[in-house]
């Protein structure tokens, strides 16, 4: 990210307070925070957009999806763009990867997509987008819970 070390260091000490596993497993600011996307829109490659399933309908989802706040509806929603089901989080050439988190209520939290190198991406909320060097930087409480869903779709 280019900016400013003491402003980068300070926002450091947030994340890493609400990430704690990020300074174990390692990570590196790569945008500044904005409210324009999420972390859904930003797995699916959408920096204009704020993805959620509100029942409200005052953010996108895809249409034909259910607004809920499921596992199967965030796997849903990523089947629209291609994605299904896979193993593993492993680096596979010709495909991206997704990973689905859930809190303890199995309620979607966090979604991130694989960089071709194998290293992962993330927006976190209305704040900065971060790489990541695994999906277990973002894991624990605090933090986004666990990993319930690994989706990959052919590039």
């Amino acid at each position: 990210m280019v900016g400013n070390n003491a402003w980068d260091n300070y926002v450091k000490t947030f994340i890493e307070r609400d990430y704690p596993n990020l300074i174990i497993h390692g990570y590196k600011l790569t945008s500044p925070d904005t409210t324009e996307y999420n972390c859904v829109a930003w797995a699916g490659e959408d920096d204009q957009t704020w993805w959620w399933p509100d029942a409200q309908n005052q953010e996108h989802w895809p249409p034909d999806v259910p607004r809920e706040e499921t596992l199967e509806a965030f796997q849903a929603a990523f089947r629209t763009l291609g994605y299904e089901v896979c193993q593993d989080d492993s680096l596979e050439p010709r495909f991206q990867k997704i990973s689905i988190y859930i809190n303890s209520s199995k309620v979607p939290t966090h979604v991130a997509r694989q960089l071709p190198d194998g290293k992962w991406t993330s927006k976190l909320g209305q704040d900065e987008d971060i790489e990541h060097n695994n999906l277990q930087g973002l894991t624990g409480n605090p933090g986004y819970g666990e990993v319930a869903c690994i989706m990959k779709r052919p590039i």
